[in-house]
């Protein structure tokens, strides 16, 4: 809309004589003529209906950006399932290579297949380290319910972890695997072994 500036006072160009009488009387002091009530009556009402407009889209926008909010949400904990169901799958691999490697024979332990083997068990250890899966410490630990499991007790100092079964991994600091510990129920172990 163009405004026309005439005598001080900003007028709509296309402004109907009603109108522009009711704001110069009002302006000037007088008493609105009833059309020029009907008139502030009307735009009174338009503003509220705009204000109304305006509420409305300012609660459609924050509900859309709560949404796209929440489905980014769903999207990432998708992907973090995703990654935590193959890094499950690969795991029970992973802790078979890691016996393998530890029970070797030392007769062959210098052949080209046992460093073979060796390296595709680094290799898989730097992809889950890259793929942000991190080793959960058990030996000579404090046992901790939230990443521990413990499947026996045995002589050693009580509460403390004496010896890691399997172990346990965690992805982006979420425990995935907890790690199976044997602990320590209290005894010394020369009582025990007498």
């Amino acid at each position: 809309m163009v405004h026309i500036r005439t005598e001080g006072t900003e007028q709509p160009e296309n402004a109907d004589p009603a109108t522009n009488a009711a704001m110069a009387a009002q302006k000037n002091g007088e008493a609105p003529t009833a059309a020029a009530d009907d008139l502030l009556a009307q735009l009174n009402e338009e503003r509220s209906r705009a204000d109304g407009y305006l509420s409305q889209l300012q609660r459609a926008t924050a509900d859309f950006q709560n949404y796209k909010r929440r489905t980014e949400q769903e999207r990432d904990d998708y992907g973090r399932l995703a990654n935590i169901a193959l890094v499950l799958n690969f795991l029970p691999a992973i802790d078979d290579l890691e016996r393998a490697v530890s029970n070797l024979d030392p007769a062959v332990a210098g052949q080209s297949w046992v460093e073979g083997i060796q390296a595709i068990l680094r290799k898989l250890r730097g992809a889950l380290e890259a793929s942000g899966v991190s080793e959960i410490r058990a030996g000579n630990e404090a046992f901790d319910p939230n990443v521990h499991e413990a499947i026996s007790q045995g002589p050693g100092e009580h509460g403390q972890v004496i010896a890691e079964v399997q172990r346990g991994y965690r992805l982006a600091g979420r425990v995935i695997r907890p790690a199976m510990v044997i602990v320590g129920n209290g005894e010394d172990n020369r009582e025990t072994s007498s």
